[in-house]
């Protein structure tokens, strides 16, 4: 094939030359050696004039050009009007990307999960939404369309590993953030306890980078349950303490008392907020989540716990992502005093 070689020294100039001149051969690789090198062309055509350029035969590699995005990877495969309502967005949980497919693309699923895949080769399973979070476990049933025929995941965060299935446990990749900024809020020698603790993101995260006491989770779903001590001998965590069953009755039933408490159930924290406040030292600090309107954020949800704790400080208040146009996801940090 045609190419131009010059001096290493002119390497840099003759790239952009032939680059400026739409003359560089993108599907071919360059070969270099200590003195020179041979870069492809697609034409030579004006090169005679450039000195320092020699024209050449070189066999050169073809270069693997694999589509950088989605879009490209679903052209020819997807009409345009497809590719314009095609998931753009996806949610990451270790090697498991869960999308949602719009129901006109349904029947292109599989040629979806395959562009995924081509895409983001990090990722080995592609699933799709197939109902919404609910229930009291908050799970979601979803459906393997590409890749691997599993559900089942380990997600890496903080210093820590996570083993989860997707479909079996409510789990959230986005709130490491979240778990980063709570745990470093902890201090030596705290007792704490997370409400609502699941696979054990939150109980995982402090008891491995933090100097916390010990750390208790309660958690009501079985599946979620038994990851969570799966995942505390993954990440040799000994300082932790999980329980499985109703936070309302398994938390009154330890008789203990906590420096630091998390509420992580967005939706329904308030209703055990009592629970939390009678298992809450002096001057204890709780991590209150909830969805909520973010035009009245933080001074709604804030009035709704002075209406349970009156003296109540507030400390924090922390936007932890979207739920949906106009509502968040929001923490309050109080004080109980």
């Amino acid at each position: 094939m045609k190419a131009v070689k010059s001096g290493i020294k002119d390497a840099q100039k003759a790239i952009v030359l032939l680059k400026d001149k739409g003359l560089f051969d993108f599907t071919h690789e360059i070969k270099f050696s200590k003195d020179s090198i041979v870069i492809p062309v697609n034409s030579v055509k004006g090169l005679s004039s450039v000195k320092w350029l020699k024209v050449v035969e070189a066999a050169l590699k073809k270069r693997d050009l694999k589509p950088r995005t989605l879009v490209e990877a679903l052209k020819g495969k997807l009409t345009p009007a497809e590719i314009k309502i095609a998931p753009r967005a996806f949610d990451v949980i270790g090697d498991i990307a869960i999308v949602e497919i719009p129901a006109p693309l349904v029947k292109k699923e599989k040629i979806i999960a395959e562009a995924l895949l081509e895409v983001n080769r990090h990722m080995h399973v592609v699933v799709k939404k197939a109902g919404i979070h609910e229930g009291v476990f908050r799970t979601q049933k979803v459906e393997v369309i590409g890749g691997e025929n599993r559900k089942e995941s380990v997600c890496r965060e903080n210093n820590v590993s996570l083993k989860l299935n997707v479909e079996d446990c409510y789990f959230s990749a986005r709130l490491s953030t979240e778990r980063k900024r709570v745990a470093d809020l902890v201090k030596a020698g705290e007792n704490v306890l997370v409400m609502f603790s699941g696979v054990g993101p939150y109980v995982a995260v402090i008891a491995k980078n933090t100097k916390a006491k010990e750390v208790y989770g309660v958690e009501i779903n079985p599946a979620a349950h038994k990851y969570a001590l799966e995942n505390m001998k993954i990440n040799k965590i000994t300082n932790a303490r999980l329980f499985c069953g109703d936070a309302a009755e398994i938390v009154p039933s330890l008789g203990l008392k906590f420096d630091r408490i998390l509420m992580p159930l967005p939706k329904d924290a308030g209703l055990f907020l009592d629970v939390a406040l009678s298992a809450a030292k002096p001057n204890a600090v709780i991590h209150f989540y909830e969805i909520t309107e973010e035009a009245t954020f933080p001074k709604k949800t804030f009035d709704e716990i002075k209406a349970k704790c009156p003296t109540a400080v507030l400390l924090d208040a922390v936007p932890c992502g979207a739920y949906a146009p106009g509502w968040i996801r929001g923490c309050i940090d109080f004080k109980v005093n």
